[in-house]
């Protein structure tokens, strides 16, 4: 293929980001109503993320009502494991990125054992080479972090940095205005609660995977993907599942439909 045969395609794909890109935007703000989920906000976030960017994963941190990280929103289960080794570590690119307010990357964790220790060799070991994270931040207001994983090297082009900023620079707008808007408390109650979703979440995927016999990253899938298909909150169908109010053959069925296709 010639370099004129390939420029239209190249052009294609352009458009079709830049549509996706203006759609995602229209959609953060769509779902800054009074009555918004925190956990599907964000969770919304990183799956347009992994979408958008040549990236294999996403991920974000985000202070509680103490000061103290936690992870509230990943788009596969390597990723929340991988926050979660750094802030028991108190090591790596998301900590780094939300303590000083800036941008942190890497386009070869090969190279970073000296950096950081202990997490380079985990990000390697679960197929991630390289790392951007970027900060929740307004003026001296940072309440988080948006952290992107790549398989390849480097994981984005500077411009895509700058979109990716200012996805992140949206949501965090977007929290705090809910605060202004109603009362100073309500932030904390916000993350408390994104915390408490989390807690149920987790205890969602135990119960999915020990009824289903399927690890915790199927689990996972299968409760985000029951929850966009049915057009329901992903704390909601969680809280159904570990309260027995929702089957969780009901859940699993089209992971176990896709497993039975793979194997005939």
């Amino acid at each position: 293929m010639t370099e004129s045969d390939r420029a239209p395609d190249e052009l294609v794909r352009a458009q079709g980001r830049d549509a996706r890109l203006s759609e995602t935007f229209v959609s953060l703000a769509d779902t800054l109503v009074d009555d918004y989920d925190i956990v599907d906000f964000l969770d919304f976030l990183v799956a347009s993320c992994v979408d958008l960017f040549d990236v294999s994963a996403a991920g974000i941190l985000l202070r509680d009502p103490r000061g103290s990280l936690s992870p509230v929103a990943s788009s596969n289960e390597e990723t929340r494991l991988l926050e979660l080794f750094q802030l028991q570590n108190d090591e790596g690119p998301c900590l780094e990125s939300v303590r000083s307010g800036t941008e942190v990357g890497s386009a070869d964790l090969a190279q970073e054992h000296d950096r950081w220790p202990r997490f380079a060799p985990a990000a390697l070991e679960v197929g991630f080479r390289s790392v951007q994270a970027l900060p929740m931040r307004l003026r001296q207001d940072t309440i988080g972090g948006l952290n992107l994983f790549s398989a390849g090297q480097p994981p984005l082009t500077s411009a895509e940095r700058g979109v990716a900023q200012a996805l992140a620079d949206v949501a965090t707008v977007g929290i705090l205005q809910q605060r202004s808007l109603h009362r100073a408390s309500l932030l904390a109650e916000q993350l408390q609660a994104a915390l408490d979703s989390r807690i149920v979440i987790e205890q969602a995927k135990g119960v999915l995977a020990a009824r289903g016999g399927v690890d915790m990253a199927t689990a996972f899938e299968s409760l985000r993907g029951y929850a966009r298909s049915s057009n329901l909150k992903l704390s909601v169908v969680a809280d159904d599942l570990v309260h027995r109010r929702l089957d969780a053959r009901v859940v699993l069925a089209p992971a176990r439909s896709r497993r039975d296709q793979q194997s005939s």
